[in-house]
């Protein structure tokens, strides 16, 4: 069988072939044995493929890792790290929103140092809510309800 024959059994397989190409391969595989046979294999090989799924660990092993004090250390400095990341930018970006008024020798200072304190509490805030919005998505819902 050519190469040209074998990409387009795996593009039939998977659906991905013109229409003109289908024709094409459908036609060949109504006279070809060995086309067939290739096309039963890998029909079969998808089928195993797909049934396939990664084994769990064991509920011990997953409970000793999250209490290990190594994992709590780096999710906690990743958060952390994180979340003053997503704050500096933020705060870069709201000066260079009112840099003009920064610059401005003739604008009162109260204005800007309120400003600055009330762009940098907001921006705590939404970083502060998108974490636990993050959290709270992660968790489960429904473990409180009788099943």
């Amino acid at each position: 069988m050519d190469d040209r024959l074998r990409q387009m059994l795996a593009g039939y397989v998977d659906n991905e072939l013109t229409e003109q190409e289908r024709i094409e391969f459908e036609r060949e595989l109504a006279v070809n044995a060995e086309l067939q046979r290739e096309l039963k294999e890998f029909n079969r090989l998808k089928t195993v493929t797909g049934q396939m799924k990664y084994a769990d660990l064991p509920d011990q092993v997953w409970e000793a890792y999250w209490q290990s004090v190594y994992r709590k250390v780096e999710r906690g400095a990743g958060w952390v790290l994180a979340s003053v990341g997503a704050i500096v930018l933020l705060v870069f970006g709201v000066f260079e929103a009112f840099s003009k008024l920064y610059a401005d020798p003739t604008a009162p200072l109260w204005l800007k140092t309120g400003l600055t304190l009330g762009a940098v509490g907001l921006i705590i805030l939404l970083v502060s809510l998108i974490r636990e919005r993050f959290f709270a998505y992660k968790r489960e819902r429904y473990t409180e309800v009788e099943k």
